[in-house]
């Protein structure tokens, strides 16, 4: 089912659902259409500590209450939005691979902090597309010479067509249920494009609405991350949360 947030956290409250068998549904389904499938591959990796961290968030939630608005929600986030944890933040590049950063970054440390499920990386153009924006193909970043992480991320509803970037691998997450949202950032359409082509809300924030610390950046003067969900609602929840 596509759930909304509200009814996420409606099913908590009811016992229809814990946080750990949501995340099971939804690395199920990244597993069943990600890399198999159609092979839509918009995740570039889930979080290994996913279930562990579930059972503790279920935990919280019997013992205390939900502990924000987004508790026990699956979140993607963008492959360059820094995460403290054991997910790598490469920016879709392969010259990246393996680095883990020293500390979240303030996106994913509000996410935490309103009790979300940071469920994964999304794939992205690669750099953001800063290095190719005459010339590359908006949701396409680097594989290696392993073939492993990365590659041409597909649009749920067309295979054959670009999902738009560079939040690409955000905006084929949220449309095709592999998390309720995501989160992605924009300089120049980065949030708004692929939120269109793939049948999302996308908000980019004013600058300096949401700190941009520990996003890998391309231009200070225009960055801005924000959320893409399948709802108005939704969309609006995470931005207040951010």
């Amino acid at each position: 089912d596509e759930l909304t947030i509200d009814q996420l956290q409606e099913g908590l409250k009811s016992g229809k659902y814990t946080c750990r068998s949501l995340a099971q549904k939804y690395l199920e389904r990244i597993e069943a259409l990600n890399a198999k499938g159609p092979m839509l591959h918009a995740v570039l990796e889930t979080n290994p500590e996913a279930l562990q961290i579930a059972d503790a968030l279920d935990k919280e939630f019997k013992e205390k209450g939900p502990r924000g608005p987004l508790h026990g929600v699956p979140i993607l986030l963008k492959d360059n939005v820094d995460t403290a944890d054991k997910m790598t933040t490469t920016a879709g590049s392969t010259a990246l691979r393996g680095s883990i950063a020293p500390q979240d970054s303030f996106v994913a440390a509000r996410l935490r902090a309103a009790g979300a499920l940071l469920l994964g990386k999304a794939n992205m153009s690669e750099w953001a597309g800063w290095k190719s924006f005459a010339r590359g193909t908006p949701g396409w970043s680097g594989r290696g010479y392993d073939g492993g992480r990365g590659g041409f991320c597909r649009n749920p509803y067309a295979l054959d067509r670009v999902p738009g970037g560079s939040s690409s691998g955000s905006g084929v997450c949220a449309s095709a249920n592999f998390c309720p949202a995501a989160i992605g950032t924009e300089t120049d359409g980065s949030i708004v494009g692929p939120s269109s082509r793939n049948c999302l809300v996308g908000i980019k924030p004013t600058i300096g609405l949401v700190s941009r610390g520990g996003v890998i950046p391309i231009a200070h003067s225009q960055d801005s991350a924000g959320p893409m969900a399948r709802t108005v609602r939704d969309a609006a929840i995470i931005l207040g949360t951010l």
